[in-house]
């Protein structure tokens, strides 16, 4: 079994949201799969368009400016990064 890597615990949830692009002029449904303080799993119906950065809009209000750590057809691993 691989050892954890993660600097922060991930805990497994099911929430909605949205990934915000061009200044909020587009957007893609997502499902948040695990979250944890500096990051989170997100599935999407495909990867295309969405650029290695975006704003994390999810259904309760929160909402985090993100990077792309990895990639998958329709799965991304974002850090959350502080605020511009």
């Amino acid at each position: 079994m691989a050892e954890e890597q993660r600097a922060t615990i991930r805990h497994r949830v099911l929430k909605g949201g949205h990934v915000v692009v061009n200044d909020g002029f587009s957007t893609f449904d997502c499902t948040i799969r695990n979250l944890s303080d500096s990051g989170a799993r997100l599935r999407v119906a495909s990867v295309i368009g969405i650029p290695d950065h975006f704003q994390l809009m999810l259904d309760d209000g929160q909402s985090f400016e993100c990077q792309v750590a990895w990639r998958q057809e329709t799965e991304l691993g974002v850090q959350f990064r502080p605020a511009e």
